[in-house]
Order: structure tokens, then C-alpha cells, then sequence
């Protein structure tokens, strides 16, 4: 099982970046996937998430309204439109195949549950200020 993302850099504040995640290895098209982000020193956090169908997305409130989710299964591939970056989106970005996606109002935090735990190295953002 592999999940690569890919496509982070170095933007300034109010800028877009999209971000890819590339996977191999499972039945791609039964799987929620995820997308995580991590700050060195601090812990995961889940920002975004899309079911296998793509009829459910999640959004964390702290990337809600700023960042879209999506995918296709036909290319093994999810995407993470990130727009109106903060420098406190700073961080290493991760894409997971997950057990599921919270519902569309979850108030909780968006935690990994997911069979593979396979997160590969991460596409790191930078987003100055």
C-alpha cells in the first residue's frame, strides 16, 4: 500500500497550492481518503477528507471555505485545492485511505482510523507571511 503526496512548495500568504495523492497497492476506489497535516513538534491533524464515491466531503474548520477535496478513481488520485493559504498551514501534508469520512457538521477533530496506517513522506507547505 502506497499513498504519495506531492505538489507543496513555498507560496506567500493569500496564495493556491493544489496538492495530488497518488495510490497503489489497495482497491483504491472502495476507500475514504484523508488528508492530514502535521507541524514538526506538534500532532497530526485532519483537515479534509472524501468518501469513495466523493458523495461526502469533510472539511475542518480551520480549512473550511478555503480548501476543496476530490478525487478519481479511474487514476488512483485525490486532490487538495488549497486556496487563501495562512502561514499557519504551514506544515507537512499527508493523504490516508480511511475507514470513513466524519459527517458534514462534525464538530469533533478528524481522527486517522484507518486500516493501512501507510502515510508516506508528505509534501511540505510553506506559506509565508
Amino acid at each position: 500500500v502506497q499513498l504519495q503526496a506531492s505538489g507543496g512548495g513555498l507560496v506567500q500568504a493569500g496564495g493556491s497550492l493544489r496538492l495530488s495523492c497518488v495510490a497503489s497497492g489497495f482497491a483504491f476506489k472502495y476507500y475514504p481518503i484523508g488528508w492530514f497535516r502535521q507541524v514538526p513538534g506538534k500532532g497530526r491533524e485532519g483537515i479534509s477528507c472524501i468518501s469513495a464515491s466523493s458523495e461526502t466531503k469533510y472539511y475542518a474548520d480551520s480549512v473550511k471555505g478555503r480548501f476543496i477535496i476530490s478525487r478519481d478513481n479511474n487514476k488512483n488520485t485525490v486532490w487538495l485545492q488549497m486556496n487563501s493559504l495562512k502561514p499557519n498551514d504551514t506544515a507537512v501534508y499527508y493523504c490516508a485511505a480511511d475507514s470513513g469520512c466524519p459527517v458534514p457538521g462534525f464538530g469533533g477533530t478528524f481522527d486517522y482510523t484507518g486500516p493501512f496506517d501507510a502515510w508516506g513522506l508528505g509534501t511540505l507547505v510553506t506559506v509565508s507571511s
